[in-house]
């Protein structure tokens, strides 16, 4: 199984939806969890994941955390070549460092180069930006490389944007 998380703020609230997948390309079949917290930490840059972190892991124990295969987050791993946790690696932490996680990042992150990849799809000339941890940054690559869609975001992940936005 596949988890892939995102947040949106709104009103001092946070809206985390997660899309439950089986398999790397899929673009219709997937269970949706969603989750709405109220008094949200307000955002202090380089520290995005006080305030993000929290709403994920209070919709991680609503789910069989059994079987996971990995868990895309909305953000990086690292934030820069020493390998300082970003989102995705202060959740790898806090789940034991079992579960391997994928950052797919929409934007640059100009304090990290050597842990990060960019990937282009479809036609765009901007690239997502993927970093991971607890797998190997190639093999995290190319398993978004192939998720459905034939444009710049994966079609699951795009959906999973506009449900938090819903």
């Amino acid at each position: 199984m596949i988890l892939a998380f995102d947040t949106y703020y709104f009103d001092n609230k946070a809206k985390t939806v997660c899309l439950e997948f089986e398999n790397w390309n899929e673009d219709k079949n997937f269970k949706v969890h969603t989750e709405i917290i109220d008094n949200v930490s307000e955002y202090i840059p380089g520290e995005f994941y006080k305030r993000e972190l929290p709403c994920i892991l209070s919709l991680l124990n609503q789910i069989d955390l059994k079987n996971i295969e990995a868990i895309i987050v909305d953000g990086f791993v690292y934030l820069d070549d020493d390998k300082k946790y970003g989102l995705g690696g202060h959740l790898y932490e806090k789940l034991n460092n079992e579960i391997p996680i994928i950052g797919v990042a929409k934007t640059n992150f100009a304090s990290i180069e050597k842990d990060k990849k960019a990937l282009l799809r479809g036609d765009s000339a901007k690239p997502l930006f993927i970093t991971s941890i607890g797998i190997d940054l190639e093999e995290a690559f190319q398993k978004v490389e192939i998720m459905a869609g034939e444009f710049r975001m994966p079609t699951l992940l795009k959906e999973l944007d506009r449900l938090t936005k819903e």
